[in-house]
């Protein structure tokens, strides 16, 4: 009791005199995660996201800049903990990726790479790494990798990959390279118009050339019973190769004297001389076909190029190529091939393929 007395006694004494008394506490809880920043989406002012255990604030527009980052759009709002944020060092244990399954939006894989994506967009199983709009990258802690990914060669929309994937059992005479190299003869190729402009055109015009060559198999006709038909003796220069050497090559099967002379004249190249050299120089076999897609009408009434950046559709593009023995009904087999192919090459490049599909 005397000790009891004596503890009472003394906390009265701390009371009368002010004194609090204050007794350890467990640290603040920290703030709930915000959604996790993702590298491909867009963030405007005030927006708030996590990374790596902490939130940030975005001053003003930005993408694709992890924070903290280094130009001072994000405001660091100190540490998270909890909320929509996955604890980091998790271990991933997701599916391996298969070609050809469908996958809903949000779906995870491990790819043959090892790393992981998320699908961004539900897709009939299109590659990860090649259809990047499809497919963000995703680490176990729900976090994109910040890596930025490499720009493409010559600002071309289409990747080496996506390339690859689209011409799977291409010759090898029509390499990437040769194609990086041919744009800048017409730059305004695949760089008119927004973004999506961009990569139909791109798909459109890789899709003329996959049924052209059969899938860039092809660098010459294979008919060539057809040889000696590709000479216009009325043109005032003749054939000066020879009757039988105008016949089609390259992407776009470039044949007759008249065209081989015109595309050298805008090329600056002997091609009424010297046609071989479109079979023997990739660059200059993809030269040929972009400058008859971005200056030909041929059966048309437009260009291939301005059929798409004015939104004239796919299937214009095909009456520019070879009109009405495809066109209004000619051979609905041959112009659905094309379609086909140009449906497949949008998906590959993550855009819809916009109306008129048909000619």
């Amino acid at each position: 009791m005397t000790r009891l007395r004596a503890l009472v006694a003394l906390v009265a004494l701390i009371v009368a005199g002010g004194l609090v008394a204050v007794l350890p506490s467990t640290p603040a809880s920290a703030a709930a995660c915000s959604a996790a920043w993702q590298a491909s989406a867009v963030y405007w002012g005030d927006a708030q996201v996590s990374h790596n255990g902490r939130n940030y604030r975005a001053k003003w527009w930005t993408q694709n800049e992890a924070p903290p980052g280094t130009t001072g759009v994000w405001e660091d709002l100190g540490a998270c903990g909890g909320g929509t944020t996955p604890p980091t060092g998790g271990t991933c244990s997701y599916p391996n990726w298969t070609a050809g399954t469908w996958y809903a939006t949000g779906a995870i894989v491990r790819y043959t790479n090892g790393l992981y994506y998320i699908a961004e967009h539900e897709n009939p199983g299109y590659d990860p790494i090649i259809s990047t709009w499809y497919w963000e990258p995703y680490t176990c802690s729900g976090q994109p990798p910040t890596t930025p990914p490499p720009t493409n060669p010559g600002g071309f929309v289409v990747t080496e990959a996506q390339f690859n994937q689209m011409f799977p059992g291409r010759n090898s005479f029509y390499t990437y390279s040769g194609l990086v190299a041919a744009l800048s003869a017409y730059p305004a190729f695949a760089r008119t118009g927004s973004s999506t402009i961009q990569r139909q055109e791109a798909a459109a015009f890789l899709a003329n050339v996959f049924h052209e060559t059969g899938g860039l198999v092809h660098v010459v006709e294979q008919n060539t019973a057809n040889y000696p038909h590709y000479c216009d003796y009325g043109q005032p220069y003749g054939c000066p190769a020879g009757q039988a050497a105008y016949y089609g090559r390259g992407p776009i099967q470039l044949s007759w004297n008249f065209n081989y002379n015109a595309a050298g004249n805008a090329l600056n190249l002997p091609l009424l001389t010297n046609p071989w050299l479109v079979q023997n120089d990739a660059s200059v076999a993809w030269k040929t076909g972009i400058w008859y897609w971005m200056t030909q009408n041929g059966p048309g009434t437009m260009t291939a190029h301005n059929a798409m950046v004015n939104s004239a559709g796919f299937g214009q593009t095909i009456r520019s190529i070879n009109g009405s023995i495809e066109c209004n009904g000619g051979n609905p087999a041959q112009v659905q091939s094309r379609v086909t192919k140009y449906q497949q090459f949008v998906g590959i490049l993550g855009v819809s393929a916009g109306a008129n599909l048909y000619c």
